[in-house]
């Protein structure tokens, strides 16, 4: 999943990036609320991580114009500020999840899989679709007991996909979410159903795969019972 760092204390920042990015997440950093407010306008996130002491912006004001324009992603307020009025006025804004620094990465890590959770309604740690089992603890999928060999950025594309399920995802959203922003000049619109072309024969080496749609002219969705 795509992470934005907000945070001025770059120490910090780089810190908590190079922790998720061992988690498998891709993580980008903004060092000033104008920086962020930028990239949050043009590019999408999952989780967006928000200091409020910026030195040009209230983190709070920052949430405020992101959901004013209707962005969806989860963000989790971190500060040194925590005061309890501060901590209800950030939820009530839109945050997602509060954390006072100082934290340990493994308490961030695990807040952001708690509002992950909520945020996709995954009521357990193991996703039945079809005949297989996507395990999200361990990271793989398997199928009557055997694992199906897939790479990493595979596993994270059809998770990605169940996660949303039955919401049709383009392209764009999916190839943002998994691999990063996009740069003009190197994103090939094929690339993704190069991807889904490779994943459905691994899958379905296994078990059909009839869940997994092609929205003809938009992209892809995984079209599960609830």
């Amino acid at each position: 999943m795509n992470v934005l760092i907000v945070e001025d204390e770059k120490s910090l920042a780089y810190e908590i990036a190079s922790f998720l990015k061992a988690e498998g997440y891709l993580c980008e950093m903004a060092f000033t609320g104008s920086e962020a407010s930028e990239k949050i306008a043009v590019n999408l996130y999952d989780f967006i991580l928000l200091d409020l002491g910026l030195p040009d912006y209230n983190g709070l004001d920052l949430l405020v114009e992101a959901r004013n324009k209707g962005n969806d992603a989860a963000f989790i307020v971190i500060t040194a500020r925590g005061a309890v009025e501060d901590k209800v006025q950030g939820l009530d804004l839109g945050a997602d999840d509060y954390l006072a620094k100082p934290f340990a990465l493994m308490e961030l890590y695990s807040r952001i899989q708690a509002v992950a959770r909520r945020k996709f309604n995954i009521l357990n740690q193991n996703l039945k679709v079809g005949e297989f089992i996507i395990e999200l603890q361990s990271r793989k999928i398997t199928c009557n007991g055997n694992e199906v060999i897939i790479t990493k950025k595979e596993y994270d594309l059809i998770q990605y996909l169940v996660v949303n399920r039955n919401k049709v995802l383009t392209r764009t959203q999916l190839y943002e979410h998994i691999w990063g922003n996009i740069l003009d000049d190197q994103y090939d619109s094929n690339f993704i159903d190069v991807h889904i072309k490779n994943v459905r024969k691994k899958l379905n080496s296994h078990a059909p795969t009839p869940w997994l749609e092609t929205v003809r002219g938009i992209g892809y969705k995984a079209s599960l019972e609830q």
